[in-house]
């Protein structure tokens, strides 16, 4: 059974308050006109959501990866397109900033990131390279006390509006893992970093995406984050959070699609009665629910773990692989309940499938979570039944 502290549940109380008031009533506008939501970004910020996993020292509440994923479950069933930007801030676009910079970075770039009043975002992906992390080939060469980097790097979020990157590079051209390090650029101050294509997408079309092309940028020293090398291990460190959040962000848009397909289900008459009376569509709500159901307590089982400070690399790629499987699943579901009207822009079903499709990639494919899985194919019972309160 999955349980909350009262704290926790006051927490999902505090953000689906905000939600329902601020989030939902413009989440459509916001991906009809496919842009940056500044104004509910910013808001987020000033809520203290964006600091959930950072210290009260730089602005943030220290809270665990139970409470995280309240946050992230609530606000993707608002609006996935302003969950996905505000995850990449409070979690990939931040993380390593904290963890492996100076303290006068973490002032300079962290705090008032945490505050959202600059945008962060995470570039690892390159035209050749996504999955296949030893095919990157953008280089950062040593030049005196500085780096220069060179190369371009596509389906970064936030790209268009980013005020500071984390890039990925290799340090020599030798090819494989071992030379890859982490580097944090400044957009506004660092000349070379520029925009590329805009890649304009079916599903969360608020959170913009595009390429950045880095051309003989120079990057000082103590940008230099965490060393030369282990750039790989250090984005493992934080995979399996991904994993996990990505997990939650699947389980709010399943939420919002199953909540508005019951509702229409039940005010839809055909053949005398509301369709939510006929069997074919009660069986598949009774579906989507018993997926929805199976997903949220995988998630939050495997982000207790996460608190407990136990290895879940095999359970967050299992978490992921299910949750956003049934994502895409029942916002199918969903649009089929509302057949027709399930294409028509005035009503979210045709939102929240186009939506669901941004979950499998994320954080690995379901093919690449499958070889994950696979490599450790063992079934300890006890401990899977051993991990169901997150308290």
């Amino acid at each position: 059974m999955i349980s909350f502290t009262p704290e926790q549940e006051e927490f999902r109380r505090a953000v689906a308050r905000f939600v329902d008031a601020e989030v939902v009533p413009e989440a459509q506008a916001i991906d009809e006109r496919a842009e940056f939501p500044t104004k509910l970004f910013r808001r987020v910020g000033e809520l203290g959501y964006l600091g959930l996993r950072y210290p009260e020292a730089y602005g943030g509440s220290g809270a665990d990866a139970v409470t995280f994923c309240l946050f992230a479950e609530e606000l993707a069933r608002g609006s996935l397109s302003l969950a996905a930007a505000a995850a990449m801030q409070a979690l990939m676009g931040t993380y390593f900033v904290y963890q492996y910079g100076s303290e006068p970075l973490r002032q300079r770039y962290l705090v008032p990131a945490l505050r959202g009043d600059i945008v962060a975002t995470f570039a690892l992906t390159e035209p050749n390279a996504g999955s296949d992390l030893a095919s990157i080939t953008t280089r950062a060469e040593r030049r005196g006390d500085a780096w220069v980097l060179r190369g371009t790097k596509t389906w970064v979020t936030n790209a268009p509006v980013a005020d500071i990157l984390t890039v990925a590079a290799k340090t020599s051209a030798e090819r494989g893992l071992k030379n890859i390090a982490l580097f944090l650029l400044d957009r506004r101050a660092m000349r070379g970093v520029t925009l590329g294509k805009k890649i304009d997408k079916m599903s969360v079309r608020a959170s913009e995406t595009g390429e950045i092309v880095l051309e003989d940028v120079e990057v000082p020293a103590e940008h230099l984050l965490g060393g030369e090398t282990g750039g790989v291990e250090k984005i493992g460190t934080i995979l399996a959070e991904i994993r996990v959040m990505t997990a939650a962000l699947s389980v709010g848009l399943a939420r919002a699609a199953y909540d508005a397909a019951l509702a229409y289900a039940r005010q839809r008459q055909a053949f005398g009665k509301a369709i939510v009376e006929h069997q074919a569509i009660t069986f598949k709500l009774a579906d989507m629910l018993t997926s929805l159901h199976a997903a949220l307590v995988l998630t939050y089982q495997t982000a207790a773990q996460l608190d407990a400070g136990r290895p879940v690399a095999r359970e967050a790629a299992m978490t992921k692989l299910v949750a956003s499987e049934m994502a895409v699943k029942v916002t199918d579901d969903a649009a089929r309940i509302f057949a027709s009207y399930g294409l028509a822009s005035e009503y979210p079903a045709q939102r929240f499938f186009r939506d669901a499709r941004f979950l499998l990639p994320g954080g690995g494919t379901s093919e690449i979570l499958r070889l994950v899985i696979g490599r450790d194919l063992d079934f300890d019972r006890g401990a899977v039944l051993s991990t169901g309160d997150p308290r």
